[in-house]
C-alpha cells in the first residue's frame, strides 16, 4: 500500500471553486480500481487549508491515477488557486511507503 499526504493552501477568494473541483477529483479518483481511500480534509480554524489523504494498493495505482482525466484537470484548474505550492510525500514528515 502507498498512502500520500498533501498539504494545499488556498488563495481565500479560491477556496469554494477549490472545494467543488477537489470534489470532482475525489469522487473520480475513489472510482479506481487501486484506490483503497482518499479523503478531503478542511481545517476548521482556517478555510484556506485543506489536505488530501490518499492511499492506493501500490505505486502502480499511484502513478496510474496522476495519468487520469480527472486529476489532471483537477491540477491545471487549481493551479493558480493556490496561495503556495501543494506539499506532499517525501517532502513532508508524513509518508508511509
Amino acid at each position: 500500500m502507498l498512502a500520500t499526504v498533501v498539504y494545499v493552501d488556498v488563495l481565500p477568494e479560491y477556496v469554494d471553486a477549490f472545494a467543488e473541483i477537489t470534489k470532482y477529483n475525489h469522487e473520480n479518483s475513489r472510482k479506481e480500481p487501486g484506490n483503497i481511500r482518499f479523503d478531503v480534509l478542511h481545517a476548521n480554524n482556517d478555510p484556506t487549508k485543506f489536505i488530501l489523504y490518499e492511499v492506493y494498493a501500490d505505486k502502480e495505482a499511484a502513478a496510474a491515477h496522476k495519468e487520469t482525466e480527472h486529476y489532471n484537470k483537477w491540477r491545471e484548474t487549481v493551479a493558480p488557486m493556490m496561495a503556495n505550492p501543494r506539499q506532499s510525500c517525501p517532502t513532508t514528515p508524513l509518508c508511509f511507503d
